[in-house]
């Protein structure tokens, strides 16, 4: 075999185009989960990943039940799959530890992954194995004795490549299940083996599921990898990872838009709180007409405004209506 092995690849207009977007999007939602980091909505991600990789490979929990096992709660289920949802998060949790370049930590990556489900579990396959679609082969993985030396040269072509990280990553995806180099669980390492690569490029894809949108289109996915097989080359499999990927950060950067808009209302709010308090300081005797009028909002939202001051204890009402005059605690 070459020592220098070059997987079949042709770079598009389209390829490129979606490295542009991703990147522009990926300096979006960076800049803005250095303002406003989230550890809670990051844990979500993390979850629906696991559940979706998982379910990709016939895991018939829930999201929330994969959510109450990691919590550590008790969940009527198969135990198997209870235990590859253990499994995958052990594994999910300890990626930033790993090195992408190394076949040993990929061997470490499928025993945490697969521990107690096969055999096998942390080696290459001993024997052959093929994909099926019921009893029809759709793929048969390379013979077994091929399978060290074409993953040492595969790992040795994602270190060494000028490609950017992006390509390299759906390329290598599309390779090692090409390859198949594992009695089972082939898929969910692909998938984890991916993240990690872009993980190393940068840091928001440790929590970003994109195997949420693969799971969401996965006869898609299914069959870009058939399409991928019988033209000898990986392009448009990689087109299609990238699609899932910018769509991926289009979703996180529309809620992170929104998230803002909300934000925004609620300064509103309290800016005009801390404007009502102002007014009342230089004319406790001003109405919620009044005040209405000098806010620029209806007299309904005055009222609210003051009922809320009122419950806060901030202020307190003396006096009737027509006479009476408002006091602001400090």
């Amino acid at each position: 075999m070459s020592e220098h092995y070059e997987p079949p690849f042709t770079m598009t207009g389209e390829i490129t185009n979606l490295i542009v977007e991703i990147g522009e999007l990926v300096g979006s939602i960076s800049t803005y989960e250095a303002m406003n980091p989230n550890p809670i909505l990051r844990r979500e991600s993390r979850i629906k990943t696991i559940h979706s990789s998982l379910a990709i490979e016939q895991n018939t929990l829930t999201l929330e039940q994969v959510t109450d096992v990691i919590n550590g709660k008790r969940v009527l289920g198969p135990p198997q799959d209870i235990h590859e949802v253990k499994n995958a998060y052990e594994a999910y949790e300890r990626i930033s530890a790993l090195d992408p370049y190394s076949v040993k930590n990929l061997l470490l990556a499928h025993k945490m992954m697969m521990d107690g489900l096969v055999k096998e579990a942390g080696t290459f396959r001993s024997g052959n194995v093929g994909v099926y679609a019921g009893t029809e082969l759709i793929h048969a993985g390379a013979p077994a004795k091929y399978v060290p030396d074409l993953i040492q040269q595969l790992f040795r072509w994602l270190k060494e490549s000028k490609f950017h990280p992006l390509v390299k990553s759906c390329i290598f995806h599309y390779e090692f299940e090409f390859i198949h180099p594992f009695q089972d669980g082939n898929g969910r390492t692909g998938r984890l083996w991916q993240s990690l690569i872009l993980q190393k490029w940068k840091d928001i894809f440790a929590w970003l599921p994109v195997e949420t949108l693969v799971y969401e289109n996965q006869q898609a996915y299914y069959d870009v990898l058939g399409h991928a097989d019988n033209q000898g080359e990986s392009t448009e499999f990689v087109e299609f990872m990238l699609g899932m990927i910018r769509d991926s950060l289009q979703e996180i950067n529309k809620a992170q838009n929104e998230h803002d808009v909300v934000i925004n209302v609620a300064k509103n709010v309290v800016t005009n709180e801390d404007k009502v308090i102002s007014l009342l300081r230089q004319d406790n005797r001003l109405s919620a007409n009044m005040l209405a009028n000098s806010l620029g909002i209806t007299q309904r939202q005055a009222q609210r405004i003051l009922s809320k001051l009122k419950d806060e204890g901030k202020l307190l009402r003396h006096g009737a209506n027509k006479n009476g005059y408002w006091e602001v605690i400090d």
